[in-house]
């Protein structure tokens, strides 16, 4: 009933923290002297952003999903279960069960997402000199 909302919610904190973490990184990248002394790698603010256009991404498809259903109205509340007790009392559980296993999920594919990414970018490229076959 309102599940993408648990994810609308994470999506809202990863995106301040994605803009506060590249302002960082820029006001780094802004009194480093030495540009070729660093090591190739992914900024953490880009890390972020693949988070957030994952959770933005489907907070949106599920929210057109409930709209499609008859579940989100254009007037208010908006959520048809919040017009009855009962029905609100479901829909925070489902808020509470599956919004949230479904914003944990998005956020561990994320992470094992980030994890391949520094590994495909820590891999010497083909041509160094360096064989890989046995």
């Amino acid at each position: 009933m309102a599940c993408f909302l648990v994810s609308a919610a994470e999506a809202v904190v990863v995106t301040a923290v994605e803009k506060n973490e590249k302002k960082k990184e820029d006001e780094i990248k802004q009194s480093s002297e030495s540009v070729l002394t660093e090591e190739v790698k992914i900024p953490f603010s880009r890390k972020l952003k693949w988070l957030t256009y994952m959770l933005w991404g489907g907070s949106a498809l599920l929210a057109f999903e409930h709209i499609w259903h008859g579940e989100v109205v254009p007037w208010f509340p908006f959520l048809t279960a919040m017009s009855n007790p009962t029905d609100a009392a479901e829909m925070f559980y489902e808020m509470a069960t599956v919004g949230v296993c479904m914003a944990v999920l998005i956020t561990v594919v994320w992470f094992v997402m980030c994890r391949v990414a520094d590994t495909i970018v820590k891999r010497p490229a083909p041509g160094d000199g360096q064989s890989n076959v046995a």
